[in-house]
This record gives C-alpha cells, structure tokens and sequence, in this order.
C-alpha cells in the first residue's frame, strides 16, 4: 500500500527534521511492504532537509503538485507566461513580499524573520535569484491576505490557497494540486492512504482508501476518514500500517 504524508503540520513540526518517533514509524510501513510517498507544498529542494538522505529517493508531489518526483528525475508544471506576467505585475504594483520558485533556483524578498525564510534552501543546494531570472515558475507564495489581492490573483489561470492566519497566499498554476500529482506518478483514487492537516490536502484526503486529519481544522477533517493530535500520528502510522500489512 501507498502511504502519502503532507509533511509540515502533519509529521513536520516548526521546520524541524522528521522525529526519530517519526522516523521508526515510516520504518515499521517499509518493514509491513508498504511505500512511502511524500506530497508536500515544499518544492523538491526544501524538502531533502526535512528527510534522511536514504529517503531522498522517495516518490514526492512537490509545490502542491507543480513538481513531481518519481525517485530520478523532477518534472514541472510551470505557470503560463501570462500567468507569470500578470503575477509580477502585482507584487511591483502593490510592492508585495513573495517567494517565486522555478525548477530548482528562486527568489525571496520577504522578512528574515519569517517561519518560511529559516525553511528555505537549508542545505545551500539553490540560489537567490532576481525573479526576472527564474526560468518556468512553479510556485508562487505571496505574503499578504488582503482582499483586493486574492480578487486580483482568482481572476488568473492558477490555484490559490488561502492561509489566513498566516497572511499566506499559496499560488501555483492551474489545474495543480497534490491528487493530480499523485495520479501522475501512477497513485489513483482508492489506491493509497493520506495524511494531511490543511485546505491544499483536501482532494488528496478524500479520495484516498482511508485518511488522517492531523489537528484540528473541522473543514479538513469533515473529509477525513478519521482525525488525530499530532502527538498520536506515530501511533497512528503504526495501527495503520498493521490494518494494511501484505
């Protein structure tokens, strides 16, 4: 069985590294026959520093699903170019702080002190580059939440998740998201158990054979299978990887 985890939030905690508890609980899935799939809204390359190198060969949805990974090589769904324009438009208009990634290189204007900025490039694998330099955008974060902006942003071709606590707009090309990106890399609906905690893991809880809700978003977890704390998804991984043993 296909075993997908969102990472922040649902077995990633502050930016930090997977938990040795973690850690043993994907072991005991690898030692009952099932994979390991990572669908993340990190990009490919933010992703590497949360993992085991031994990991690093895992099947990943990268950018909620502009980047797929399939063990050896990353493909890309990149905005179109007038997507691309349109949003470059807006962030020199109204002088927004963002983050753009392309296939592996990107670029930040946004605070130093924020969460996103001690996630970015931990192992100095990219480079900060002016965003007119990108080739193939994939990703586009937005740190605002103001209305007019998110009325801007809905009449373009792409897909916005909202994260309003944050002052979050989460941004990528049309028709990207993470189930899309699993049926790509061959993990159909009913084929896979998920675990998730936010509004870009809807589609990928509800269809897969059974899901986890890790937290406490009503929303998300009215979708879910069952809900847990994040201090019990070890646990959890475990009774599930048990239920599905070979």
């Amino acid at each position: 069985m296909k075993f997908v985890f969102d990472l922040d939030g649902t077995v990633c905690f502050k930016g930090k590294p997977l938990s040795e508890e973690i850690l043993a609980a994907f072991q005991q899935l690898e030692a009952d026959g099932h994979d390991v799939v990572i669908a993340s809204a990190r990009p490919i390359r933010d992703i590497y520093p949360v993992l085991p190198k031994h990991y690093h060969q895992l099947q990943m949805v990268g950018g909620n699903g502009a980047f797929l990974f399939n063990g050896e090589e990353i493909r890309l769904q990149p905005f179109t170019e007038d997507t691309q324009n349109a949003l470059f438009d807006l962030v020199n208009s109204h002088n927004i702080p963002y983050l753009l990634d392309s296939s592996w290189d990107y670029s930040y204007n946004g605070s130093e002190a924020h969460p996103i900025f001690n996630q970015l490039d931990q192992l100095a694998l990219a480079e900060n580059l002016p965003k007119e330099q990108l080739e193939g955008i994939v990703k586009c974060v937005l740190f605002t939440n103001e209305q007019s902006i998110i009325d801007a942003i809905s009449q373009l071709e792409c897909v916005i998740h909202i994260h309003s606590n944050e002052a979050i707009l989460d941004i990528s090309p049309v028709g990207v998201r993470k189930f899309q990106g699993l049926n790509e890399l061959g993990i159909k609906k009913g084929q896979y158990i998920a675990f998730g905690n936010d509004q870009n893991d809807r589609q990928m809880l509800q269809h897969a054979l059974e899901s986890v809700c890790v937290g406490d978003d009503v929303s998300i977890g009215a979708l879910a299978t069952s809900i847990c704390e994040a201090t019990n998804v070890a646990e959890k991984i475990r009774m599930l990887s048990s239920k599905y043993k070979k």
